[in-house]
């Protein structure tokens, strides 16, 4: 890991400061797992809550919560399977394509 990966992973603790502790596990998993290219972890909730050691109904709740706050947003569903990232403007992240003009 760089340290400039470092420095957004001590930035992003900094800012979720007043969440719960579950929240803030939840953020830091979607931070920091693997995640397809549109930043969205392609992963279950059974399985990342099995990762972190939490039971899969107060992950999904946690989850929720976290959502409702704004750190993540939907990517995609694929049947009844939710994929998520966190929203890149909470990590400070320019989100915006400059248009350029047709020549």
């Amino acid at each position: 890991m760089s340290s400039d990966d470092k420095q957004k992973n001590l930035d992003l603790l900094e800012k979720t400061a007043g969440m719960t502790a579950n929240q803030r596990l939840v953020v830091m998993l979607y931070a920091l797992h693997p995640t397809d290219r549109s930043g969205a972890v392609l992963e279950t909730a059974a399985n990342l809550a099995q990762l972190v050691g939490m039971a899969a109904p107060v992950f999904s709740r946690t989850r929720k919560q976290v959502i409702e706050a704004g750190w993540l947003e939907e990517t995609e569903r694929l049947g009844h399977i939710r994929y998520y990232r966190l929203d890149p403007k909470r990590m400070g992240e320019s989100v915006v394509v400059p248009l350029r003009r047709a020549t």
